[in-house]
């Protein structure tokens, strides 16, 4: 349950003009990003960017982090719920039909955070399965709704993902391939919580200014 019980009930009417609590920002408040949009509609909007600026595709793999608490305005942990969850849920699906990528959902630190994700994928990546099924509790609401909404539902222990979004502020970069490129969308808070992005590029061995041999003199450039 949300605190205050009526919180939930207002994120889901999109209702307008009252802070949660001292402190918190209102859900329907997008500090960029223009119009008000419904969490579905913001959180594709997240991806859409996220996946053009990254170049997700077939075999990509996106990494997602959700607090549903963060999204209806409370502190993470507090006041998880499904309702919320299906929402970015749903999102987040539209947009990986349309690019062809695969979304996989990590869970809190009270499953290690691990990852949600469908049995042929893990099998085709190679990774260790590990044994839980996530409820909002334990795992998280937004890992919850999305082994929920599979097939054939497992989770991961851990994966390297070629771009990540977290919603609330819940720390993915454990799951992210080297090197992540700090990616801001348009929209910043989707619902009342804070929305940070990465996409990742191989690392760059060399460069324009590196040198395979010993100069004869010194170049102008440092790097320290």
């Amino acid at each position: 349950m949300l605190e205050g019980g009526t919180k939930m009930d207002e994120v889901l009417r999109r209702d307008t003009g009252e802070d949660y609590a001292s402190g918190t920002r209102s859900v329907n408040t997008q500090p960029s990003g223009g119009d008000e949009l419904s969490l579905a509609a913001a959180t594709a909007a997240v991806t859409r960017e996220l996946a053009e600026a990254g170049k997700l595709g077939p075999g990509k793999i996106l990494v997602v982090g959700a607090s549903t608490s963060e999204v209806a305005g409370v502190r993470i942990g507090t006041g998880g719920a499904l309702e919320v969850a299906e929402q970015l849920l749903q999102g987040i699906t539209q947009i990986a039909a349309e690019f062809g990528f695969h979304p996989v959902y990590q869970c809190c630190e009270h499953l290690n955070r691990s990852l949600v994700m469908e049995r042929s994928l893990l099998e085709s990546l190679g990774l260790r399965e590990v044994s839980a099924v996530p409820i909002p509790g334990a795992g998280g609401s937004m890992a919850a709704a999305a082994y929920r909404s599979m097939a054939d539902p497992v989770l991961a222990e851990t994966i390297e993902a070629h771009a990540g979004i977290d919603i609330g502020e819940t720390l993915i970069g454990m799951h992210l391939r080297r090197v992540a490129v700090p990616f801001r969308p348009s929209l910043r808070y989707i619902g009342a919580a804070r929305v940070n992005a990465a996409w990742s590029r191989p690392p760059l061995v060399g460069g324009e200014r590196a040198v395979y041999r010993a100069p004869e003199t010194s170049g102008s450039a440092n790097c320290d």
